[in-house]
């Protein structure tokens, strides 16, 4: 009786410790599992049980997710818990590439706080750090490259600007790294687009300091931080003032003050010299409100928050970094070193009993990145519009209209754009050999009654193959007018040419005549230089180029025009930052061209031997409808030049295959982020 008693009991003695060592066993094997990508893997133990504040924020991760409240949760991919001869940390980690949060250009796995406070409550933020990896490619003449940001101030309403971000940054090659912080204005007005960070130096130099080519490095810094080097820093708010406290063994104690709620930014003259020389050139010369970050509720973050990304620097000198992304593929850059990898010992915060939810801005932010923004949202016209696309598609409405192959919205890192592009070959309107993704103006005018186009432009790519011989080679036209009627000529078209090799290229605007009678077959074009070369410039042989523009424009350089027709006289001013600015005045009811000796030389050495040489008629192209175009009409196609040795490229066109084209260089791209269209107004 005593044996099944004991029996019994032992039994179920052994199952109940099965059980319990089975559960621990399956929780350690997932803590294992969401770690095992560290060798120095904390086993065991949350982020939250090494740094017990998670309550206090959200997790944002590489991916682009917000996971919410991080108190016992691990990413193996992202977020997990490490140890090393100096204790226990917490990891946090993302690629150059992936998913990311908001309307940002760079992948996070960051904290961001629940509660957002003004400028004239108290809180601090304090942490202790060390940056383990930044990523090992990019371009060195990028300022942001190879750095990220460890702790930040991040504003939830208004513009949504930062008045503080802490970098570190490190070239490769180097032992030692930098240590800088920002401070980001709150620009005056509705137009965010123009802002810009001043950068201070802690430890090392500050953003500006950069390479004089892609993958040539200043010297190394002689007071700064080695990866895997802990530093501290601390941040205080109180009665509008933000104090700093940076520290690091070996290293000499930093305090810096900053003032939020008034601003010393608000004159042009007050603009620094490390602005002109990082942010003017590609437009961002703000103005701040005179009351800074007053009234605006403000949220720490803190994490990895990497700062190279994938994006071509022709884009954006300062915060396109052109760095190796493997497509977006996670593992891969981790594998060769592009990422950003911070481990964090210690952190807090503190904050004033009056802050308040900051929901509102994660209902905002979270899944932005991938809601679709139209092109309309960017540059509100398209109602006044239809496109052709360069599969020949014609579209209607395109209020509520993209298309990820030709045209569709993105974001430079400041400000958004409509991108169109088109192949070398695709398929085309019934009078043209070129391919198009182009608006086409719904409404139609007689030069009298006149009308007016505005764009600011980038344009990003042209081909890369052609024929050095014909004019239209390698060229894209960004704005035109068109007639409805008669010829359907083109009384003006606004070209962008650069050839392979060159840095810089060329703008200039072509007037194609309207002939006399019924054949059309004579007609000819006058190109203008505005800045750069005309069409008539070209190569001796098929890859023999010219010499390099002096004052052209290069490949992601802004400009802009403004096509102003006024009681049948056309009037075109263009402008670019420094670059002089060229004004035109063209007479589209009274021709220049009714008799052969009126014929400039450019058409006798382009047009004539090819045959095109007619005169215009007395009244060019008075009494006919006209519309306005712009976007991207690529001008190099694959026809043979031995036919036309003026419009007839000889492109590479892969048989009509869109995406082998885009792969290799033989398509054009255009950006625009600011254009309107209406009636013609008086010449200033």
């Amino acid at each position: 009786m005593n044996f099944k008693i004991f029996n019994s009991v032992s039994v179920h003695y052994l199952f109940m410790m099965s059980t319990i060592l089975l559960f621990i066993g399956c929780k350690e094997n997932k803590k294992q599992e969401s770690t095992d990508n560290s060798e120095n893997a904390a086993i065991g133990r949350s982020p939250n049980d090494i740094i017990p504040f998670f309550q206090h924020w959200n997790l944002i991760l590489g991916d682009g997710s917000n996971v919410g409240q991080a108190l016992d949760y691990e990413n193996k991919n992202y977020f997990y818990t490490a140890s090393d001869d100096h204790g226990d940390w917490v990891v946090f980690k993302t690629p150059n590439a992936g998913n990311t949060h908001g309307t940002s250009n760079n992948t996070r796995t960051e904290l961001a706080q629940l509660k957002k406070w003004t400028p004239m409550t108290e809180a601090t933020m304090k942490a202790t750090l060390k940056v383990m990896n930044v990523s090992t490619t990019g371009d060195a003449r990028v300022a942001s490259t190879y750095s990220v940001v460890v702790g930040q101030i991040h504003s939830a309403d208004g513009h949504e600007n930062e008045p503080l971000k802490i970098f570190y940054k490190k070239f490769p090659g180097h032992e030692k790294g930098s240590v800088f912080w920002h401070y980001e204005i709150n620009t005056a007005g509705d137009d965010n687009s123009k802002r810009w960070d001043y950068s201070y130096p802690i430890w090392g130099y500050d953003f500006s300091v950069v390479g004089t080519d892609e993958n040539t490095y200043p010297p190394e810094p002689v007071d700064g931080i080695a990866l895997g080097e802990e530093f501290t820093y601390e941040v205080v708010i109180k009665e509008g003032m933000m104090h700093l406290t940076f520290t690091s063994e070996g290293h000499e104690t930093k305090k810096f003050t900053k003032n939020l709620i008034s601003s010393e930014y608000a004159n042009l003259s007050d603009m620094p010299e490390q602005t002109k020389k990082l942010f003017v050139p590609i437009g961002q010369d703000g103005l701040e409100r005179k009351e800074a970050y007053t009234g605006e509720g403000l949220f720490f973050k803190l994490g990895t928050y990497n700062q190279t990304n994938g994006k071509d620097p022709k884009v954006n000198k300062v915060w396109c970094s052109g760095a190796e992304t493997h497509g977006g593929d996670i593992q891969k850059q981790y594998a060769d070193g592009n990422y950003a990898e911070v481990w964090f010992k210690s952190a807090d915060i503190t904050i004033s009993d009056d802050a308040i939810s900051n929901t509102g801005y994660f209902e905002a932010n979270d899944g932005l990145s991938t809601k679709t923004v139209y092109p309309n949202e960017v540059i509100p016209f398209m109602d006044k519009f239809k496109i052709l696309l360069g599969d020949g598609k014609e579209v209607e409405d395109i209020t509520q209209f993209e298309h990820k192959d030709f045209f569709y919205s993105v974001i430079d890192g400041t400000r958004r754009w409509v991108v169109y592009k088109t192949p070398n070959s695709g398929v085309t309107s019934k009078n043209s050999s070129n391919t198009r993704t182009e608006l086409h103006e719904k409404r139609e005018w007689l030069p009298e009654e006149g009308g007016k186009l505005t764009g600011t432009c980038k344009v990003m790519q042209v081909s890369i193959s052609g024929d050095a011989r014909v004019a239209a080679s390698y060229s894209t036209v960004v704005g035109q007018i068109h007639s409805g009627e008669g010829h359907e000529n083109e009384p003006l078209k606004i070209f962008y040419k650069k050839f392979p090799g060159h840095t810089k290229g060329s703008v200039f605007w072509n007037y194609e005549i309207n002939p006399v009678g019924d054949d059309n077959s004579g007609r000819w074009e006058h190109s203008y230089a505005v800045w750069g070369n005309d069409m008539s410039v070209i190569g001796k042989g098929i890859n023999d180029f010219p010499a390099e523009p002096k004052n052209g424009i290069e490949l992601g350089e802004e400009f802009s025009y403004e096509v102003n027709v006024y009681k049948g006289i056309m009037y075109l001013t263009f402008k670019s930052e420094n670059h002089e600015t060229k004004t035109f005045t063209k007479n589209l009811i009274s021709s220049e061209y009714v008799k052969k000796s009126d014929f400039p030389e450019q058409m006798k050495q382009l047009f004539a031997p090819i045959g095109q040489d007619a005169i215009e008629r007395a009244t060019a192209y008075s009494g006919e409808l006209n519309y306005f175009k712009q976007g991207a009409y690529n001008q190099t196609n694959g026809k043979s030049p031995e036919t036309n040795m003026v419009w007839f490229s000889g492109a590479e066109t892969y048989g009509g295959d869109i995406a082998k084209q885009y792969e290799n260089g033989c398509y054009t791209e255009v950006w625009f982020r600011e254009a309107t269209v209406g009636q013609g107004t008086p010449p200033k």
